[in-house]
């Protein structure tokens, strides 16, 4: 057993006779090495890039439950008076009068 680690510190399973075989399988976990970390890197940008969008959309949420509030006050009838008082108009002192029309035949 020591000899065939020493063997394998060496390096002399990448010169011996059957050397093209270990090549071979070198090259195939150097790949697969290669995919895996590709892979993981890949991942970690789109779980980088959903935390992104995440907090834009709570931005977003947050920019347009503000504007509804807003929108909500601005509907509001002391809103619309104070609105209207501005721009020189008054409400009528005489309440409105429904009209009735009877169609005839």
């Amino acid at each position: 057993m020591k000899k065939g680690l020493l063997d394998i510190l060496k390096g002399k399973f990448l010169v011996s006779g059957a050397a093209p075989k270990n090549w071979l399988f070198l090259f195939f976990a150097s790949f697969l090495a290669t995919m895996m970390i590709s892979s993981s890197h890949q991942a970690d940008k789109k779980v980088y890039e959903i935390s992104k969008l995440n907090e834009e959309v709570r931005a977003l949420r947050s920019e347009f439950v503000k504007n509804r509030r807003d929108l909500q006050q601005l509907k509001l009838e002391s809103s619309l008076k104070k609105t209207v008082l501005d721009k020189g108009l008054k409400p009528s002192e005489n309440p409105p009068k429904k009209i009735v029309v009877i169609a005839s035949n």
